[in-house]
């Protein structure tokens, strides 16, 4: 009586379990339902709006468990590459000086902010970079970039432009995906997070012989 009973019962389960299986959403149905979810627990404030929600193909093929296929990685740095707006008359290299004082300035684009123009932020470097030997706290969630130039060849900063690896880095920090699909970078840029003259300050730090990053 006893094992006929719990026969019926396992069965039982295992109809519930087989018919749960079969009402699962699917990836697409989840995704609409945490679109729902992220939408709902969020409000504007200031200057902090909704969009800000919105995926672009590169944010939502590297927001899965999974990484993008090939061909999309690819189609996402294309697409990176081609959306990066080079300066005007080539004036990649701004001062130095001013591209330390953005990478320490992890200021802007807050809610509490009064206005979204990119001369108002802040590069905030230092939260995944070391970027000078004389600095003591620093993110590790990018790489060191501490003597980025020198360890590249750059000698001469008036002949740098000349050398590929200023493109490389303009590109870099205008938009990140451009060599890497799922870079957890900010996209300086294309974002419009920094304006050409701080990306220029920023190259400088990096790249000029003279700046902390090089010594």
């Amino acid at each position: 009586m006893k094992k006929t009973t719990l026969a019926y019962t396992g069965a039982a389960v295992l109809a519930l379990a087989i018919a749960g299986c079969a009402s699962l959403p699917s990836p697409a149905e989840l995704d609409q339902q945490t679109a729902a979810v992220m939408k709902s627990s969020f409000h504007s404030e200031g200057i902090a709006k909704l969009d800000r929600l919105d995926q672009d193909l590169g944010q939502a093929a590297c927001s899965s468990d999974k990484a993008p296929s090939e061909d999309v990685a690819k189609r996402v740095m294309a697409e990176a590459v081609a959306s990066v707006k080079w300066p005007a008359g080539g004036q990649y290299i701004g001062d130095w000086r001013r591209g330390e004082k953005l990478a320490q300035n992890g200021r802007g684009m807050t809610w509490r902010e009064k206005t979204t123009d990119p001369s108002a932020n802040g590069g905030s470097c230092y939260n995944c970079h070391q970027i000078s030997k004389e600095e003591i706290s620093y993110g590790t969630i990018g790489p060191s970039l501490y003597n980025y130039g020198k360890n590249r060849g750059v000698r001469d900063v008036t002949a740098a432009t000349s050398q590929p690896i200023v493109e490389y880095t303009w590109a870099k920090i205008y938009n990140s995906k451009s060599y890497n699909a799922c870079s957890n970078m900010p996209r300086f840029g294309h974002a419009k997070l920094l304006n050409d003259q701080q990306i220029a300050d920023v190259m400088a730090l990096l790249l000029d012989p003279g700046s902390p990053v090089n010594q």
